[in-house]
C-alpha cells in the first residue's frame, strides 16, 4: 500500500472511500485520516477481515481511484 499516496491524495478519496466501502461511518473515515494502518484496522474490524484481507481490499481502492 502506497502511503505517501493515501495521504497525498486524502481529501480527494475520502469521499470515494465511502462509496467503496459503504459500510464506514464518517466518523470513522475522518479517524483514519490518510494513515494506512489505521484504515486497515478499521477496514478489517467493520468488514470481519483478516489484516492482509484489509490491506487488498484498500490497494484495490488506490488502484481504482488513483
Amino acid at each position: 500500500m502506497n502511503l505517501d499516496q493515501l495521504k497525498g491524495n486524502w481529501k480527494q478519496l475520502k469521499g470515494n472511500l465511502k462509496s467503496e466501502f459503504g459500510e464506514l461511518t464518517d466518523d470513522e473515515v475522518m479517524q483514519a485520516e490518510g494513515d494506512a494502518e489505521n484504515l486497515s484496522g478499521i477496514v478489517q474490524e467493520k468488514y470481519g477481515l483478516t489484516k492482509e484481507q484489509a490491506e487488498e481490499k484498500i490497494d484495490a481502492f488506490m488502484k481504482k481511484f488513483s
